[in-house]
């Protein structure tokens, strides 16, 4: 049979996941973006004399 866990050590464990997953969060928030692709050069218009 189960035994019951005492109600600070539950609350202990539940503080700890919180943590983790605020940890986890900030990890992730601050990883930063992927490299970006290299800037395609615009195509220009080429004046024509007449």
């Amino acid at each position: 049979m189960l035994e019951r866990t005492r109600t600070a050590e539950r609350y202990a464990r539940g503080f700890t996941a919180a943590l983790v997953a605020v940890a986890t969060l900030l990890l992730a928030a601050n990883a930063g973006p992927a490299r970006a692709e290299a800037p395609r050069p615009e195509p220009r218009a080429v004046a024509t004399s007449r």
